[in-house]
């Protein structure tokens, strides 16, 4: 007997024929998993395990997007329709750049060249090197660079007459050694106090203007390591806020701009090189995927005093990471 009162209606998820059922149902998995994540980024946190992890590769969260919009579509399944197009059109408005982009006003002072490699491991030291004599970089971050790659670069380009007669570095095993080489003259700074990874920092005399030099290499988002990472980069935001010199900050940051402890970062001033030159989104992690899918991890942030004149990538054998060259011209303070 149909005991249903006059006017009364399944709930539309019921009204699905059981043929469109399953698809509908896979559908709504997939645009609940991307809405999540999503969520996130709308409310400027990183959250927990595994959203850190899936903020990273916010642009490629659109196949699974689109796919539950097109099962949606071909089940005829309204509510599924709207909310994909609305997950698929948030995922869009996100993928603008962040930060700041004004150019200078000072006159110009002085022109150089920045190069910044994570060699994992040392693995890709000899490419580094190969690659440092063909683009000549003033200075150069390298991160993890342990004992035999730091070794290494010392015979190609250290000493007084040599290519590079001035560094910093944190000597160290695996990943945890980090190496600043540079042509101009360094004096030694605290640097910050990684939890396992080297980030030496410098002040380097460019031609009679102190510049401010800190490598970056905070912890990445590995699972139970959340806080760690978040952490490290609070305390590069808390650097990139303390001082008032023009600053160069490099490195693997293991973070990408759809993160907020990254974010953090460029709200003190800080500009991104690669955003300056339009690559905002040009991938540097992981090689192997690289540049068809991956994510940009790897940075050069500058001040306001600095303007960038090109900005690109390189792939080093050995590294699964690209290496970032980028050309900047230091201005007086307007």
């Amino acid at each position: 007997m149909d005991t249903a009162p006059a006017g009364w209606s399944a709930p539309e998820w019921e009204s699905v024929t059981p043929r469109r059922r399953w698809p509908t149902r896979f559908a709504g998995l997939l645009l609940a998993a991307v809405s999540v994540v999503l969520g996130f980024r709308v409310g400027d946190s990183d959250g927990i395990t595994p959203v850190p992890q899936l903020l990273a590769f916010l642009p490629w969260l659109l196949a699974p997007a689109g796919l539950g919009l097109a099962i949606s579509t071909l089940a005829l399944w309204r509510t599924g329709m709207v909310w994909g197009m609305a997950v698929v059109f948030g995922l869009i408005w996100y993928m603008d750049p962040y930060g700041k982009i004004s150019e200078p006003t000072g006159a110009p002072v002085a022109e150089l060249r920045v190069m910044t490699s994570n060699v994992q491991f040392g693995r890709a030291t000899d490419a580094l090197i190969a690659a440092v004599g063909r683009e000549k970089p003033a200075i150069v971050f390298v991160e993890e660079c342990e004992y035999g790659c730091s070794r290494a670069l010392e015979d190609a380009f250290g000493g007084s007459d040599g290519t590079f007669p001035y560094r910093e570095a944190v000597e160290g095993a695996g990943s945890d050694g980090s190496v600043i080489l540079s042509r101009f003259p360094l004096k030694g700074a605290d640097g910050l106090p990684g939890t396992t990874m080297g980030m030496p920092g410098a002040v380097a005399d460019v031609q009679g203007h102190d510049v401010r030099l800190q490598l970056a290499h905070p912890m990445p988002p590995l699972p139970g390591q959340v806080g760690v990472w978040r952490r490290e980069l609070g305390e590069l935001r808390d650097y990139a806020a303390a001082g008032d010199e023009p600053t160069i900050l490099a490195g693997d940051f293991n973070a990408s701009q759809d993160h907020a402890a990254f974010r953090r970062i460029l709200d003190t001033g800080l500009r991104d090189s690669s955003r300056l030159d339009g690559d905002t989104r040009d991938p540097s992690w992981p090689v192997d995927t690289a540049p068809p899918l991956g994510v940009q991890i790897d940075h050069v942030l500058v001040s306001e005093e600095f303007s960038v004149n090109k900005a690109g990538f390189l792939d080093l054998t050995g590294s699964d990471h690209r290496a970032l060259v980028v050309d900047l011209t230091l201005h007086q303070r307007g």
